[in-house]
């Protein structure tokens, strides 16, 4: 079941359902989509196992746990090569501030959302990934002012 032309209506209204809540237990989710517990579970299974279900996950309040920073950085790369992007890459992925890394077409190569507790703990985040990384030509920050929407959902017809 890797192909989305193999999931059916059943499928697509599984895959809304454990978007706004993945901890619906299989009777909610067996009178929401129109099918028995067994069979919703049985699907969920598959679309874990295709890849489809990628994580579950529980999303949590930022503000609640002291992290009111968010900031988007757009960062541009001195030296196009794969060795350098590896490194890049490398140090994002063990950045625990870093919630999401793109990397991008356009005027930048790479867009990085993060999140602190303070705008010293970005100040020491730049110093530790940024400036000192050679390969680093300039970096443009955003300080997220309000919240208007956060989604991880995808549309799902």
């Amino acid at each position: 079941m890797n192909n989305i032309n193999k999931l059916d209506s059943f499928d697509f209204k599984i895959l809304n359902a454990v978007q706004v809540n993945n901890r619906v237990t299989s009777a909610e989710l067996a009178r929401e989509v129109g099918l028995s517990s067994s069979a919703c579970q049985r699907r969920l299974n598959s679309l874990r196992k295709a890849g489809i279900i990628e994580k579950d996950i529980s999303v949590l309040n930022r503000n609640k746990l002291n992290r009111k920073i968010t900031i988007i950085v757009q960062i541009l790369s001195d030296i196009e090569g794969a060795e350098h992007d590896k490194e890049f890459k490398r140090s994002m992925l063990s950045a625990p501030e870093v919630m999401q890394c793109y990397y991008v077409t356009g005027d930048y190569d790479y867009v990085v959302i993060a999140t602190f507790n303070e705008m010293g703990d970005y100040e020491e985040f730049t110093k530790k990934y940024f400036l000192k990384d050679p390969n680093i030509k300039r970096f443009n920050s955003m300080v997220v002012m309000n919240k208007v929407k956060e989604n991880l959902s995808i549309p799902i017809n």
